[in-house]
């Protein structure tokens, strides 16, 4: 079983990752393969996985050995590194072979993990508990769920009666009370539900997964061993009521064989849940050893779960894989995985549980070396990436360094530059003079710019005449020609404005000699029967006069507006101007074509909706197919 096992373990072949499992396999369950695998030693005294494990369980740590790697911490959870964290407390406790001097001890990763976890107890949120997710972007922060909790409480029970510091044994406590007020966990039927959001902590998630009832028996069978007198008396009520809980997790003629009777029934069990009976195994079997007199009672559901696992091991190509359903008969139900092959593992292996000695503690055996102050870096940390903390600060020479690179990049940009002006027909003196024309005229087309925007400004009434005199725009464009004898704007065609009714300039409006400043409302056809209407730098200019913001349009002219067209006309120079001009909307805006019926030659808008906004540009005070091409 644990060879077919680790037939999915890709971290000991070339280009794997130690101590990782491939895709589509999380980072949590290679942890809980880990554990496996040092319960694989710890029953049978076979070592050839040892190294493999002690590599796994050493590269996962992370920079502050507390097994947050930069390669996972960004989509990390709190039971994600729980159970990492469980994987070197069983190293710790059951003396696996400890890694050299200069690399990080099994009870300090525990200790690690343990001391990250507790500063991110919230107590804002439900009064307490850990969040499911470690930062606030993963989808799930906002949820409390009980594996999390029951990581951290078994982790704590444990480090309590390996190290016989009380303070362990107070967060366990503390885990446990709250697990009780929310009711994640019943005191009466002692069932442990999911979880609970944070936007309601009294809506429980129902399910019940094994390995939240194992993770809690066994912390609790470790705090029975830890305390004395009546302490020890109320968690021996505890493993009692949390074993009797379990029951729900058996079923079969006799009501002896494991199932994940959350999600097997039904063929849901996903990727995660089809190891979680691994666990509940794996911890039932290590609490007989601090609470003896389960023993009569976990060892026959053990045995009867084994020997169905193990009828379910005839699939796959080596007619030996093991399947996920043990309480279907010898026979394969066609699933193979990690989590089918560790589960069948664990609960066979369960069964040698009276033949191993008991786990040690520092005062008993132990040899693991701990630190109580482990991990400290991270804890409360919530940058994952420790941005301010990876680089270190900038030198001298850094500096210096930096502003000659930046000189270079100037220099490159320049050099650049001239290269493509040049001309290699030219001389140096011809290439040279070619440059400074450029550059100078670059510099006049700023000033220039600069002085038209002061004029804007200061004067708008004076850059209108300007700009009417000699219609920068649509004569550079060529679509504005200039009479020879009196100035006057002309068409492509060479006719003067207002004359024809094919005029592109005038289109359909009636010309009239007014003073800028008073023009004239004239209506004009629907959008659908004109073509769009050419402005000019005055027509914006005198749309800005009249009204200089959007929200005082608004304000003046009720909250919509009908298109018109004015002609303004000043020195016999003709300048077209457009201007939107306030109407009192309809009660109820038309559905049929705008164009037909009385509406014809107007067009109405509907209230503006929303906060008045400053500063918008002219042509966005009319919408749609009314927008005027500026």
């Amino acid at each position: 079983m644990t060879e077919d096992m680790m037939s999915f373990y890709s971290g000991d072949k070339p280009g794997g990752i130690p101590g990782l499992l491939p895709q589509p396999y999380y980072w949590w369950e290679a942890g809980a393969l880990m554990g496996a695998l040092i319960d694989f030693w710890y029953y049978t005294g076979d070592t050839r996985w040892n190294a493999l494990t002690m590599e796994g369980l050493l590269f996962q740590t992370g920079p502050n050995n507390d097994y947050m790697p930069p390669n996972q911490t960004v989509t990390e959870g709190n039971d994600d590194q729980g159970f990492w964290g469980m994987a070197v407390m069983s190293a710790a406790e059951y003396n696996f072979d400890n890694p050299s001097p200069d690399k990080p001890q099994w009870l300090s990763l525990a200790q690690a993990v343990f001391n990250t976890q507790a500063a991110r107890w919230d107590a804002k949120d439900c009064g307490g508990g850990l969040r499911w997710q470690i930062f606030t972007w993963n989808n799930g922060y906002d949820y409390k769920n009980s594996i999390s909790q029951a990581c951290f409480f078994n982790l704590a029970a444990r480090l309590a009666l390996y190290t016989g510091n009380q303070s362990y044994a107070d967060w366990a406590e503390k885990t446990w009370d709250w697990m009780v007020a929310t009711n994640l966990l019943n005191s009466e039927y002692y069932y442990v539900y999911d979880g609970t959001h944070t936007n309601n902590c009294s809506e429980i998630t129902p399910y019940q997964w094994t390995y939240n009832a194992g993770a809690f028996l066994l912390g609790a069978a470790a705090l029975y061993n830890y305390t004395t007198g009546p302490v020890q008396s109320i968690w021996r009520d505890r493993v009692d009521g949390l074993l009797n809980g379990t029951s729900v997790f058996f079923t079969g003629p006799n009501k002896d064989i494991m199932t994940e009777v959350a999600c097997e029934p039904v063929d849901l069990c996903d990727l995660d849940q089809q190891s979680f009976k691994a666990y509940l195994s794996r911890w039932m079997a290590a609490t007989t050893k601090w609470a003896p007199w389960t023993y009569s009672r976990i060892k026959p559901l053990l045995q009867s779960s084994a020997m169905a696992a193990a009828g379910t091991c005839k699939g796959g190509s080596n007619g030996r894989m093991c399947g996920l359903k043990w309480d279907q008969g010898e026979k394969w139900d066609g699933s193979t995985g990690v989590g089918q092959q560790m589960a069948a593992m664990e609960v066979v292996l369960g069964n040698m549980i009276g033949d191993v000695g008991a786990p040690v503690t520092d005062r008993k055996g132990g040899t693991s070396k701990g630190d109580p102050g482990a991990g400290g870096q991270d804890m409360g940390r919530v940058d994952p990436l420790h941005s301010a903390d990876a680089w270190p600060p900038v030198s001298s020479s850094g500096r210096a360094g930096a502003w000659i690179l930046m000189l270079l990049t100037i220099i490159g940009l320049v050099a650049g530059c001239v290269f493509v002006l040049v001309d290699e027909r030219k001389g140096a003196k011809e290439q040279i003079g070619g440059i400074m024309d450029v550059v100078l005229m670059a510099g006049r087309r700023r000033r220039k710019r600069r002085g038209s925007n002061k004029l804007r400004k200061e004067n708008p009434d004076a850059l209108g005449r300007m700009v009417a005199a000699g219609s920068v725009e649509n004569e550079r464009a060529g679509e504005v020609g200039r009479s020879d004898s009196d100035g006057t704007l002309r068409g492509d065609d060479g006719s003067e404005p207002g004359n024809g009714e094919d005029d592109e300039v005038k289109r359909q409006s009636q010309h009239v000699v007014l003073p800028v400043g008073e023009p004239p409302i004239i209506k004009v056809p629907h959008p659908r029967n004109r073509k769009p209407l050419r402005t000019t730098l005055l027509a914006k200019q005198h749309q800005r006069h009249i009204s200089k913001t959007r929200a005082s349009y608004w304000k003046e002219n009720g909250g919509s507006g009908e298109t018109v067209v004015v002609d303004a006309v000043e020195n016999k120079f003709s300048i077209r101007v457009n201007e939107v001009v306030g109407t009192t909307p309809p009660k109820k805006r038309r559905h049929s074509d705008p164009g037909s019926g009385g509406s014809k030659d107007k067009v109405t808008l509907p209230p503006r909706k929303g906060p008045i906004k400053k500063g918008v540009r002219w042509r966005d005070t009319v919408e749609g197919s009314q927008r005027l091409d500026v």
